[in-house]
C-alpha cells in the first residue's frame, strides 16, 4: 500500500506545466453547488464536505450506470457491484452505498435524490440503483456526511443528488450510441433535446442487457425519461419530468450454493417544480411521486409509492446574511401479499420544517447554523441541529469545521416484513469534521483533506438467534477516518484525479473498506482520448453474520480508449480488471475477470 501511495504522489507532483496562455481560463475557479444549501452557492461557503462529478468526468469513465463513478471521484464512498450489469435485489443483492461506514445493505442510510427529489422505495426504504443510467446525468453532487437538516430521514450518512441533463443552447441536439462486450453485454441508447426561447425539452431511451458471468445471472433493463422546462417569466420557471424503468434479473445465488431466483420490477417517477429567483430571494415548490411494482419468483408481490411536497425560500437580508426556511411532507407505503400483513395497505407520514442561516463576517468568515423538526406518524418528533464555520485565510485556501446530526427512521420492511420488529427505534448519529481545501499552480491543482468522527446509536441489524431472526437496535457505533482528494489539470490534454480514504470502524460493516485508493488519468491527443483508472481496496468486509468474512486486498486496472475519426462520431473500447484479479464484493458472488466492451456514439446538433 505504501508503495502505491509513493508512486502516485510522485507522479502527481512531478508533472511540468506546458500549456497555452489561455489554459488558465479553462480551469474552473469556483465550483457552484446546490445540494448543500438548496441554493447555487460556492462550494467553499458550505461547511459540509461536498463533492461534485461533472458531465465530462462521467463520459471519460465510460460507466453505463452512474453509481460506480462515485468510487472513482469521491473519497470515502464505496458502491457494491456484481456481474457486469445489474446490481440486483433480494439475497446477494448489491448496489449498497456506504459513506464513512454508514449506508446499510441494502442502502437505507445514504439518501439518493434526482433533481432534489427523494428516490427510495415506499416499502423497502432503499433506492434501486439499476435505473440510474449515466446518459441522463448532467452532474452529481454528494454530501459526505449527514444531510438530515435539509433532507430528513435516510440522509443520515450522506446525500447523492443526481442532476439530470438539459439543453444548454438553442436548437435540436442529441446523441445515439451502442456498445457490445464480454458475456454478450449490450447497450443501446439515444437522447434528444430541444430548446428555443422559453421552452426546453430533453428525452432519452436506454436498453441494457447481459447474459451474466455465470449461468442464470442474465439481466436486462429498458429505461425511458422525459423532462420539460418552461420560463413563465424572467423570474419564474416550471419543470416537469417522467421516468419509467422495466427490468428483469436472474440471481443464481451464491456460487457454492446455487439457488435460481427471478426478479421482475417496474419503477417510475414523476415530478413538477416551480422555481423562483429574484434579486434578494429565491426558492421553489417541488411535488414528486415515485411508484413501483415488484414480482419475485418466490411468490412475493408488492406495489408501493413514495410521494411528497417540498417548499423552501431563501432571503438575502443583506450582502452578508442569508436565511432559508422550508417545509417537507412525505407519504410512503404500499401493499404486500404473502406476508404477515397480507394484502394490507401500510402508510407512513412525515412532516418537517427547518430553518438554515448563513452569516459572513469580514469577508473571510462564514458561520452556518440550522435546525429541523421532523414529525413521523409512528416515532414522533426528531430534532436535527447543524452548525458550521468556513474560513478563507487566502483566496486559495478554505478551512471548514462542522457538527451535524443525522437520523434514519426504520423502514416498513424492517418493522413488519423480513426479520420484523415493530418496536425498533430510529438510528441517530453525530458527525464532527474539519476540512482543508487549497489550490495551487493558478488553480490547476486542487487539494482537499478532511478528518471526521462519527458517534451513533440504535444501529439496526438482524440478530440470529433468536429463531426466526429478528432485527434489533444493537447499540452504539463509532467511526473515524481521513479523506483526501486531488485534481490536477496538468495541461489542456492531461488531467489526473485521485482520492484516498482511511476508515476505522468500532464494529464491522459490510461494504466499508478500511483503505481505498482511486486514481484516474485522462489524456487527449488530437483525435484520441485515453483514460486509465486504478482502484486499490484493503480490508473489505463481505459478510459479518453469521460469520465474519474479509475479502483479501485487491487492485483493479481499467482503461478506455476513444477516438473521433470524423466530427461528432466517437469510437471507443474499454478493458476492465486487466490484472484479472479474483475478488468478491458480495460474499459468494465472484466479480468478472478480464472483460472488454466497445462501441460507437454519434452526436448531432441543428440550429433553430
Amino acid at each position: 500500500m505504501l508503495k502505491i501511495k509513493v508512486v502516485f504522489f510522485s507522479l502527481l507532483f512531478s508533472f511540468q506545466i506546458n500549456s497555452q496562455a489561455n489554459f488558465k481560463d479553462s480551469v474552473q475557479l469556483n465550483e457552484v453547488l446546490v445540494t448543500g444549501s438548496k441554493l447555487e452557492v460556492s462550494r467553499k461557503i458550505v461547511p459540509l464536505s461536498v463533492s461534485q462529478i461533472t458531465r465530462n468526468e462521467i463520459e471519460q469513465s465510460g460507466e453505463i450506470n452512474i453509481l460506480p463513478s462515485l468510487n472513482t471521484y469521491v473519497p470515502g464512498v464505496f458502491v457494491t457491484q456484481r456481474n457486469v450489469l445489474g446490481f440486483g435485489v433480494a439475497a446477494g443483492g448489491s448496489g449498497a452505498i456506504t459513506m464513512r461506514g454508514i449506508g446499510g445493505a441494502p442502502n437505507t442510510e445514504v439518501l439518493v435524490l434526482i433533481d432534489g427529489h427523494p428516490q427510495y422505495q415506499g416499502i423497502f426504504g432503499h433506492p434501486l440503483p439499476d435505473a440510474y443510467v449515466a446518459s441522463d446525468v448532467e452532474k452529481v453532487e454528494i454530501i459526505r456526511g449527514p444531510g438530515s437538516l435539509l433532507y430528513g430521514s435516510n440522509a443520515m450518512g450522506g446525500v447523492i443528488n443526481i442532476i439530470t441533463r438539459k439543453n444548454d443552447k438553442e436548437g435540436i441536439s442529441g446523441n445515439v450510441g451502442a456498445s457490445y462486450g464480454s458475456y454478450n453485454t449490450q447497450k443501446y441508447y439515444g437522447t434528444i433535446g430541444y430548446e428555443k426561447e422559453k421552452l426546453s425539452v430533453f428525452a432519452s431511451l436506454n436498453h441494457d442487457q447481459t447474459d451474466g458471468i455465470r449461468e442464470n445471472t442474465d439481466f436486462k433493463i429498458t429505461n425511458g425519461y422525459t423532462k420539460v422546462g418552461y420560463d413563465i417569466t424572467q423570474n419564474l420557471k416550471v419543470n416537469g419530468d417522467f421516468n419509467i424503468a422495466k427490468f428483469n434479473a436472474n440471481d443464481n445465488g451464491m456460487v457454492d450454493i446455487p439457488k435460481p431466483f427471478n426478479i421482475d420490477i417496474t419503477r417510475g417517477k414523476t415530478s413538477l417544480s416551480f422555481e423562483n429567483k429574484y434579486k434578494n430571494t429565491e426558492g421553489a415548490l417541488k411535488l414528486y411521486h415515485n411508484f413501483g411494482e415488484h414480482t419475485l419468483s418466490n411468490g412475493f408481490h408488492s406495489t408501493d409509492r413514495n410521494s411528497g411536497a417540498m417548499i423552501y425560500q431563501s432571503f438575502k437580508l443583506n450582502t452578508a446574511t442569508v436565511v432559508t426556511v422550508g417545509s417537507d411532507f412525505k407519504q410512503y407505503g404500499g401493499i404486500v401479499n404473502k406476508t404477515a400483513v397480507s394484502d394490507s395497505l401500510i402508510i407512513i407520514n412525515e412532516l418537517a420544517a427547518y430553518v438554515y442561516a448563513q452569516q459572513t463576517l469580514f469577508e473571510k468568515l462564514t458561520l452556518s447554523a440550522g435546525i429541523r423538526a421532523d414529525k413521523h406518524s409512528k416515532f414522533g418528533t426528531e430534532i436535527v441541529p447543524m452548525g458550521g464555520i468556513s474560513y478563507y485565510p487566502t483566496q486559495n485556501t478554505t478551512l471548514k469545521a462542522s457538527v451535524s446530526k443525522g437520523f434514519r427512521n426504520p423502514t416498513i420492511m424492517e418493522l413488519y416484513l423480513y426479520a420484523p420488529n415493530p418496536d425498533l427505534l430510529p438510528e441517530r448519529m453525530m458527525n464532527y469534521e474539519i476540512s482543508w481545501l487549497h489550490s495551487l499552480i493558478d488553480n490547476k491543482l486542487k487539494l482537499e483533506l478532511t478528518l471526521f468522527k462519527v458517534n451513533g446509536e440504535n444501529l439496526i441489524q438482524v440478530v440470529d438467534p433468536p429463531v426466526p431472526p429478528k432485527r434489533q437496535n444493537i447499540g452504539s457505533f463509532d467511526n473515524k477516518g481521513i479523506e483526501f482528494s486531488a485534481k490536477y489539470a496538468v495541461s489542456k490534454a492531461l488531467f489526473i484525479h485521485a482520492n484516498y480514504s482511511y476508515l476505522e470502524l468500532s464494529k464491522p460493516v459490510v461494504a466499508a473498506p478500511r483503505q481505498q485508493l482511486n486514481v484516474s488519468t485522462n489524456y487527449k491527443y488530437k483525435i484520441w482520448d485515453f483514460n486509465v483508472g486504478i482502484q486499490y481496496i484493503e480490508k473489505l468486509y463481505t459478510s459479518i453474520a453469521p460469520n465474519v468474512t474479509i475479502q483479501p486486498d485487491y487492485l483493479l486496472l481499467n482503461t478506455r480508449l476513444a477516438c473521433i475519426p470524423i466530427k461528432n462520431l466517437q469510437l471507443f473500447i474499454s478493458g476492465n480488471n486487466l490484472l484479472n484479479q479474483l475478488y468478491q464484493i458480495n460474499k459468494g458472488y465472484p466479480m468478472p475477470g478480464i472483460n472488454f466492451n466497445g462501441g460507437i456514439n454519434y452526436k448531432f446538433f441543428s440550429k433553430p
